[in-house]
C-alpha cells in the first residue's frame, strides 16, 4: 500500500474520515498477514514509510503509524503519505544458554 490520504474532504466529518483512513490501513495489514508465506519464511514483516507527502516519508516501525497519523491530525495537517509493503521474514534462533527475556532484578 502506497497511498497519500486527504485529511479534509468536503462532505465527510473528520472524525469519521480518520477512522476510516485507520481502517483501511488495519484492514491491508490483515490481508497481507493471510497470505500464505513463501517457502522458508516464518512470519511476515512490514517496511513503512510515513510523511506528510511521499517525498518526505522516513521509515517507521509499523506499530507508529497510529501515533503519527494522530500527530499530524493534532498540527492541522491537510493531508499524509503512508507507505506499507510486506515481506517475508525469518526468524533467527537464539543462543543456546541465552535467555528468553531480561529480566530485572528484584529490588528489596
Amino acid at each position: 500500500m502506497r497511498k497519500t490520504f486527504q485529511l479534509q474532504v468536503e462532505g465527510k466529518h473528520p472524525d469519521r474520515l480518520l477512522e476510516a483512513i485507520k481502517h483501511e490501513i488495519r484492514k491491508y495489514i490483515k490481508r497481507e498477514r493471510r497470505r500464505v508465506l513463501p517457502e522458508g519464511a516464518d512470519f511476515w514483516d512490514f517496511d513503512c514509510r510515513f510523511g506528510t507527502s511521499e517525498e518526505t516519508a522516513e521509515a517507521v516501525h509499523l506499530s507508529a503509524i497510529t501515533g503519527l497519523i494522530d500527530g499530524i491530525v493534532k498540527e492541522g495537517g491537510k493531508q499524509f503519505y503512508v507507505e506499507v509493503v510486506a515481506k517475508p521474514g525469518k526468524r533467527k534462533p537464539r543462543a543456546a544458554g541465552e535467555p528468553a527475556q531480561e529480566e530485572p532484578p528484584e529490588e528489596i
